[in-house]
């Protein structure tokens, strides 16, 4: 598998139906449409290739579980500048689709989870972009990526492995639109 190509069976959707291809013009068509309309599409990023197979089966596991609540990518990039590539101009001055971009870095802001669930509702209903939520390598982000950043997002103080940090992310993602379901998932605690 190529760095910075997502596999087919990485790429995950709600509802019955899966599209396939990237960018087609009925396919910005139809994201446009999908998140006008109150569901959110969100694009998960890591910076480099998963090491660990079990890293790889909960990643997979949880774009799937958030699946049944939003259109969800979740790939790898080779590095930085693939990653603002990716998500548009004015962060590269060239032309790709627009997303908002949120990075995680140790000192960005923190929620609980239900904050977190908050702010997956409250963009949901404001942004009809494409939220891309970006794991950085293992020495973290640069200055320039995080300024290029609308959102810097905390999971802790504690220091987690890059790849933890992913599993981690789609499990608080997946934990946020249950909260905002009222599924049992998420009891409170």
């Amino acid at each position: 598998m190529e760095v910075g190509k997502a596999p087919a069976a990485r790429r995950f959707e709600s509802g019955a139906s899966k599209k396939s291809g990237n960018d087609s013009a009925q396919g910005k068509k139809e994201d446009k449409a999908e998140s006008v309309g109150g569901r959110v599409r969100i694009k998960i990023v890591w910076i480099g290739k998963t090491k660990e197979p079990a890293i790889q089966a909960l990643t997979d596991e949880y774009l799937k579980r958030i699946a049944r609540y939003a259109q969800v990518d979740g790939r790898a990039v080779r590095d930085e500048a693939a990653l603002l590539e990716s998500c548009g101009p004015g962060r590269t001055g060239k032309g790709a689709a627009k997303t908002t971009l949120a990075v995680l870095d140790s000192r960005g802001k923190e929620f609980s989870s239900e904050q977190f669930a908050k702010f997956f509702g409250d963009y949901q209903e404001r942004s009809p972009l494409p939220l891309v939520i970006a794991v950085g390598g293992a020495d973290g982000f640069s200055a320039e990526t995080k300024a290029a950043a609308q959102h810097v997002i905390s999971l802790g103080k504690m220091t987690l492995s890059h790849e933890l940090a992913r599993v981690v992310l789609l499990e608080q993602v997946y934990r946020a639109f249950t909260i905002l379901k009222g599924h049992p998932y998420h009891s409170g605690h």
